[in-house]
């Protein structure tokens, strides 16, 4: 497939899943992080992610996703890592410590990295997600972007060599707040990110830690 297909089907993408409309409301509150370099990691794979369903806080990590999360530490254990910071939903806590085990870092549970609570919609198809749509007893779009930035802004305001563990909606609100580039290479399960400040472009760029055949195949459900 031609770059610019694959460019042109992810901003479909984007678009159908209301994506655009996480992008306008996190940029009204950009981040402005001390740090200029941390990494990021999205949650190993769950029976959830497999069967494509909105999911409980206490899913854990199927067998695909144990072995993508211990992957994903060697590859992290390359790099400096001081201290992690992460959801305190099982999925990302399980990811958070299979790294810890390999980094020598201690893990701080950080609940306002928590994926978006969808309510009512847990336990059902989130084949359709619209982020736009609001979930009946669930988390306003407004609430979850609010509640993440406010986490990620002290998770970041330090100068230490930092990792987040979280959730792919996490990671939209993070990307959206730095103004940065997202692909669709990025938002894989258990895929570690770099990002990294560019003072002369005054932008956030965002790398792929381990190689992109690393992670072909992860699954790229939001939740």
């Amino acid at each position: 497939m031609a770059a610019d297909d694959a460019a042109q089907i992810w901003q479909s993408r984007l678009t159908k899943h209301g994506l655009d409309e996480v992008r306008r409301l996190a940029v009204r509150r950009p981040l402005k992080p001390r740090v200029r370099r941390f990494m990021f990691l999205r949650h190993g794979e769950t029976e959830g992610n497999a069967r494509r369903v909105y999911q409980p806080p206490d899913i854990p990590l199927n067998t695909a996703g144990q072995a993508q999360a211990r992957l994903a530490a060697e590859y992290l254990r390359e790099h400096t890592v001081e201290r992690i910071l992460a959801s305190d939903m099982r999925r990302a806590w399980e990811t958070a410590q299979a790294a810890a085990a390999l980094v020598h870092a201690p893990v701080i549970p950080e609940p306002r990295l928590r994926e978006r609570w969808f309510g009512d919609l847990i336990g059902t198809s989130s084949e359709h997600l619209d982020w736009r749509r609001e979930p009946p007893n669930g988390e306003s779009l407004h609430e979850f972007i609010v509640r993440t930035q406010a986490g990620f802004q002290d998770a970041l305001d330090t100068e230490a060599s930092t990792l987040l563990v979280a959730h792919g909606g996490s990671l939209y609100v993070l990307v959206f707040s730095l103004g940065a580039e997202l692909l669709e290479r990025h938002i894989a399960n258990a895929t570690p990110l770099l990002f990294e400040y560019q003072p002369d472009a005054d932008r956030w760029h965002i790398s792929n830690i381990a190689p992109n055949h690393v992670t072909a195949g992860y699954r790229t459900t939001a939740d």
